[in-house]
């Protein structure tokens, strides 16, 4: 299990970029699997809770349904500038669901807003693969990290 926080300890000078991009928007797209392992593209709001980069559902949702059946997801920054000043950041994984009622409870008290009324599913995002793309100059540049290996950079003309 990979955490935000390892990714963090991992990719100091890559982390705190990923993360201003997904804290620069409230919306961001998360694509799941559908049953017959088509592609499925959802809005999804992120938040660092903890160690943890975390979404929520509404219970039921077919993304949150998509992801207990097949944890495997990759979310994608809204990028809001067309600049794109900050870059673009995208984060793959495997999500788990958090089902434990005392774990459940402090995810929805660490909540920066009021979760809807009712039941809902909560998800911990494990990385499994980041990326931060940026337009430097004439360049376009590609940050990456995967667990255990340092962060990479790759430039093109």
């Amino acid at each position: 299990m990979t955490t935000w926080q390892d990714f963090e300890q991992e990719a100091p000078d890559l982390a705190p970029a990923v993360r201003a991009r997904f804290e620069a928007n409230r919306h961001h797209v998360l694509a799941t699997l559908r049953k017959d392992g088509a592609p499925r593209v959802s809005g999804t709001e992120v938040q660092f809770i903890g160690a943890d980069m975390t979404i929520g559902s509404m219970y039921g949702a077919l993304k949150a349904l998509d992801l207990r059946r097949d944890g495997r997801f990759a979310l994608h920054s809204n990028p809001s500038d067309p600049t794109m000043a900050g870059g673009d950041a995208k984060v793959s994984g495997i999500a788990r669901e958090i089902t434990d009622e005392v774990e459940l409870s402090a995810y929805v008290a660490d909540l920066p807003a009021a979760p809807p009324p009712g039941p809902l599913h909560a998800f911990r995002l494990e990385p499994t693969e980041v990326v931060l793309t940026e337009v430097e100059g004439d360049e376009l540049v590609i940050r990456s990290w995967r667990p255990g290996q340092d962060a990479r950079t790759v430039r093109r003309s």
